[in-house]
Formats: structure tokens, sequence, C-alpha cells
């Protein structure tokens, strides 16, 4: 399906009405909580829904412990995903397994290795995806778990877990910014490959806070998709947050509350961060070829799966 064709997606996507440890309850293994930066499983399914049908193929090159690919087949998809760190990998299998355990009717290809390499790694599958669906990392950890011996969370001692992705220094993870820009890109371009006519590439992406400073990566995630021959056709906001009585609920992390707190004591205007930017992409070429060849290939669709 075509993003310019109009799928049911708002411009804000109501995905945070439940904490993320209850959207996996049950869902997932108790296990992969300890990955530290996991996709909302209502944004997976949301996006899902609107760019594919049932049988449909849905790929993740960069699938950590494997969202994507059970939302995918709880959904009756097929999924195929690529994942850098085995520990990670073992996590996204068991997550698999317990969704067909649960009668998830999809079926799912998972190889571990570097995301770049994912057309080869997954040759039979070329020309066949619906949909690609990822995130890229935040650097080489996040905020985590985190318990504060204070009930303000300011000024006591703190313990903190499962904040980092991986000790591995050749994750893409460790690099600087541009070089993990560069990574991102190559990732998109390889993966792209396996994308059918009009197929959507969809990145969840927010901005971070890199030594104080805000880095607009949903801004720089654009750019590097755009040298790599992906062009933006849509772009929405998937909350984290809650929506109550016109109100935002606030999910937050301690350390971006923390954060925040301390930025605003100092003047400066930071806001928590309540919302994912969803970005929506196409191969350049076939946007060059107008609506009216994608409104071809949409009505077709049954016709290359």
């Amino acid at each position: 399906m075509s993003p310019s064709q109009g799928v049911g997606l708002v411009s804000v996507l109501a995905t945070g009405q439940k904490p993320s440890r209850i959207q996996r309850r049950g869902r997932y293994t108790r296990e992969s909580m300890r990955h530290p930066a996991k996709m909302l499983p209502a944004i997976a399914a949301q996006v899902i829904e609107a760019f594919t049908a049932p049988g449909d193929l849905v790929v993740d090159p960069m699938c950590g412990i494997g969202t994507t690919l059970v939302e995918a087949i709880h959904l009756g998809r097929d999924a195929a995903g690529m994942e850098y760190e085995p520990h990670w990998a073992q996590m996204a299998a068991a997550n698999v397994l317990l969704a067909q355990r649960q009668g998830a009717t999809g079926t799912v290809k998972l190889a571990i290795g570097d995301a770049r390499t994912i057309a080869t790694a997954h040759l039979p599958l070329r020309g066949k995806a619906a949909l690609v669906l990822t995130s890229p990392p935040y650097g080489s950890y996040t905020h985590g778990h985190v318990r504060s011996g204070h009930r303000d969370g300011d000024g006591g001692p703190v313990t903190k877990w499962n904040h980092r992705y991986s000790s591995d220094r050749g994750n893409l993870a460790h690099r600087s910014m541009p070089e993990l820009l560069d990574g991102f890109g190559r990732i998109l371009a390889a993966t792209t490959r396996l994308l059918r006519p009009s197929g959507v590439v969809a990145v969840t992406v927010r901005p971070i806070r890199m030594r104080g400073e805000l880095i607009d990566l949903p801004g720089l995630v654009i750019g590097t998709a755009h040298k790599h021959g992906l062009t933006l056709v849509d772009r929405h906001a998937a909350l984290l947050a809650g929506l109550r009585d016109g109100g935002l609920v606030t999910r937050a992390s301690f350390f971006q509350m923390l954060e925040t707190r301390r930025a605003r004591d100092k003047g400066i205007p930071a806001c928590i961060t309540a919302h994912e930017d969803l970005l929506l992409f196409q191969r350049a070429a076939e946007r060059r070829d107008g609506n009216t060849q994608d409104k071809t290939r949409c009505v077709n669709s049954e016709e290359t799966r």
C-alpha cells in the first residue's frame, strides 16, 4: 500500500494508552524486558495493520527482541528479521515461539549478523516485503531500569541496570553520531532490496540529548535516508504518553524526568518526550513515477505476494 493513498493512520497515534510493561505482559517473555530500547508493541501493530494485509511480509533489520516480528505474526503476516547481538536474537526467537504457542499464524525467518548484509542473509525474500519497520540505536546505552533511594528521584543513591545494548565495540550503537547515521543508512539501503514495488519503509525515532544538547535525530534520519535512495512521503506522531481527559499522561523514564527538571532549574526550556516520530519512506525512483503508478501497484498488490 502507498502512504499517499490513505491507509487509516491519523496524524497522532494513540499508542501509549498502556505502559510498555502492560503492553508486553503475557505476550513477551520476562527476560526480554532486559533490552534497553524496545519498540512499543502498539506502534508496531498499528503500522503493520495500516500498511500490510494478512499474508504479507514484514521485515525488521535491527529486530532486537523481536517486537516487529511478534506483532506481525499475531496479525497473520509473515516476518523476517536480523539482529547483530546473539543474546537479543535468542530472546526474539523465544518471543516468536511464545506468540506461536498463543495462536499466532505467521511464519518467521530470523538471522544473526550485520544488518548491512540482510539482503544476502534473506536472499529468497528479495522483492517480497510489503513493509520494513525498524528503529535506529540511540547510542551505546539508554536509561534502562532505575531504582532511586529518594522519592523525588533527586539527590539520593541510584541503582541502574539493563541500560546497555552491548559491550561489543563492533555494534553500531558504539559509533559516533556520523558513523551511526552512515551505518543506519547502509542498513536501510540493504533492506529496501527486500521490498516489493511500492513497499513502505517505516522508521520510529525520537530526538535525543547528548551532553545536554538536544539532537534532532528524526531530521538526521530523514537526511540519511534521502542519501540512500529513499524519499520521505509521510510523517506521524506515535504517542509514548497516554491520553486521558484531554491531557497527556507521561510514561517518561526516571532519568527523563530528572534531566528535564534539572534543565528547567537552569532556565533551559526542556520538555519530557511524549512521542516518537513515525517516518514513512518509499524508494525515490518509485515516487518519481507518480501517484498513478502507485495506485496501480496497490490495486494489483495481490499479484505480488
